[in-house]
């Protein structure tokens, strides 16, 4: 079979022999010859790069192994879609073998370098489409990310990558690494750039058995956001990436934010799983046949890596799957204290040649704030932060909720451009910022919550997936009874007005809603819940939950609990 040059960062489209010793360096390109549909759309004009773990029609894909090559007859529904768009597609790029690991030299066909400076490790999976985007070569690019494949590199080039939820873009005609946790990924010098690519990327595929139609937060985050910072945080001895995170919580807190610390524990954990437990069976379920019959063919570590996989019973897949559940549930309560999490997109910087010299536990490194974000079903981008004194580029990543897309993505188009810093390594400026199309600041209504709607509680989606976003926490005016339903799944409570001395003060949280949304929220709530006027301690009014007195008979009256957070701590203590 005819290969393509995956030698090279870029690949020329046009399949050319096998390169020789003689070939250029792993990270040049060849003069592109444009695959487009010649039709206008959205990308118009725009150039891109896939990472060769994504099909192209009659380009080889090679996921970095040559043994494994095979040329697809149809295109990947992402790249469909781009050209569909008006895009036009220069070539293929190369990456870390079967898109595992986070550092771009493994691979066959040579290290990717850094962008600022070849000495050092251009980050991983996708190691080639990072640099292309770098260095101005292509407009955008496409990587993909299990593990942190399309954000590290970003972090460590400089540039934009953005991982978006879970499902959103459709992974069929991408040769899977972990298919339940994939993701493809987009590089750009610029927010506003990877956003449009998302736009015409994005859409259920029902063919891909991992996509859904995911309802996307449509409000920005409020301007005075919480950002979770992680305890313990570890740089790896790296002070100058630890002085640089400190100066991206300090822009982070200029632009509205208010630093919390959160206990990382949960979130370490689980990332340690990805490649410490049976999850890793994943990995070689992804490409077994061929595994089993080229192991071979296959380059340490990454042998190493998918062969672990083999050892694990499907009891003990579930006994994993169960565990990082629960890490999950024990992840979520954080979300209390946030509106987002602010982490290093990497925490240090190594060498081609100290990562070859030690490639499991420096891999591990880089990834020690990235493996927990698909596995916990979050969104997350990474946005450049700032050039070290030694000339490498420092990045932080921005994780959400799963469907906070493009409420990330306002948020690190403001952060990015308040950095000065120029696009990729190409010096040129950043273009204006643009408005982010999915995001409303239209007219909107206030609503009031008290129970399974609160932050962190079984129903607050239901809100976040309108668009809605906390205002602030408040208490009724004392007028007020607070009852515990029977019989509701997940469990809810009833508020009742009552005559003046007669009630209490309940605790509930304040909402802003997009108006286009509010009629479908209120259609969700079951009898005999409804909305009507709540007033407030401080003498305003707003909408909120209410019930029907009827249904309160036989009803648990918990008024004197002050609200549902601290009646569901006393039921989990027992005390209730």
């Amino acid at each position: 079979m005819v290969q393509p040059l995956a030698s090279e960062s870029l690949v020329n489209p046009a399949p050319v022999a096998p390169r020789d010793d003689t070939a250029e360096p792993a990270w040049l390109a060849r003069p592109p010859q444009p695959i487009s549909l010649e039709k206008p759309g959205c990308l118009d004009g725009l150039r891109f790069a896939v990472k060769d773990n994504i099909d192209v029609a009659g380009l080889p894909t090679t996921a970095a192994c040559p043994a494994f090559a095979y040329l697809p007859t149809d295109h990947a529904v992402v790249v469909r879609r781009l050209l569909d768009a008006g895009a036009s597609l220069l070539g293929k790029t190369n990456l870390d073998q079967f898109a595992c690991g986070l550092n771009g030299t493994r691979s066959p066909y040579g290290a990717v370098p850094n962008a600022f400076n070849p000495a050092y490790v251009s980050g991983g999976s996708s190691s080639g489409s990072a640099y292309v985007v770098a260095t101005g070569q292509v407009d955008f690019a496409l990587g993909t990310d299990t593990a942190g494949s399309g954000r590290v590199p970003a972090g460590l080039n400089n540039i934009v990558g953005l991982k978006p939820s879970k499902g959103l873009i459709s992974a069929r005609g991408v040769v899977p690494a972990a298919q339940s946790v994939d993701c493809v990924s987009i590089f750009a010098r610029s927010v506003a750039m990877a956003v449009k690519v998302l736009e015409a990327a994005l859409g259920h595929d029902a063919q891909d058995p991992y996509s859904r139609a995911l309802p996307l937060a449509a409000r920005p985050l409020a301007r005075n956001f919480r950002f979770g910072i992680p305890r313990p945080l570890s740089f790896f001895g790296d002070a100058l990436a630890e002085t640089a995170f400190a100066q991206a919580v300090a822009r982070l807190e200029a632009l509205g934010g208010t630093a919390v610390e959160i206990d990382y524990g949960p979130l370490a954990q689980a990332a340690a799983m990805l490649y410490d437990s049976a999850l890793v069976a994943e990995r070689y379920a992804a490409i077994r046949p061929f595994f089993d019959a080229h192991e071979r063919d296959v380059m340490e570590p990454v042998r190493s890596i998918i062969a672990a996989g083999r050892g694990y019973s499907a009891a003990d897949l579930y006994d994993a799957q169960t565990r990082l559940r629960a890490l999950g549930q024990q992840a979520a309560a954080l979300w209390e204290k946030m509106d987002l999490l602010l982490v290093p997109t990497a925490p240090t910087h190594y060498t081609i040649a100290q990562m070859q010299e030690d490639p499991v536990a420096l891999n591990r490194n880089l990834g020690a704030y990235t493996n927990f974000v698909n596995l916990l079903d979050y969104a997350a981008i990474s946005v450049p932060s700032s050039l070290r004194p030694d000339g490498l580029p420092f990045g932080i990543t921005l994780v959400g909720p799963c469907g906070s897309d493009w409420q990330l993505a306002e948020l690190g188009q403001r952060y990015h451009h308040a950095t000065g810093l120029a696009q990729g390594a190409t010096g040129e400026p950043l273009p204006e910022p643009q408005p982010i199309r999915g995001l409303h600041t239209g007219a909107t209504v206030k609503v009031a919550v008290v129970g399974a709607h609160l932050s962190g509680m079984p129903l607050n989606s239901q809100l976040t997936e309108r668009g809605a976003t906390l205002v602030r926490e408040a208490r009724t005016a004392p007028d007020y009874r607070f009852f515990a339903l029977p019989g509701t799944v997940p469990p809810k409570p009833g508020l009742l007005r009552v005559a003046p001395g007669q009630g209490a003060a309940i605790a509930l949280e304040v909402w802003d809603m997009p108006v286009e949304h509010y009629g479908s929220f209120v259609a969700m709530i079951p009898a005999p819940l409804g909305i009507g006027t709540l007033e407030l301690a401080d003498g305003s009014s707003v909408q909120g939950f209410l019930c029907e007195a009827q249904a309160l008979q036989g009803a648990t009256d918990i008024s004197d609990y002050g609200g549902w957070r601290a009646y569901i701590a006393a039921l989990k203590a027992g005390a209730a």
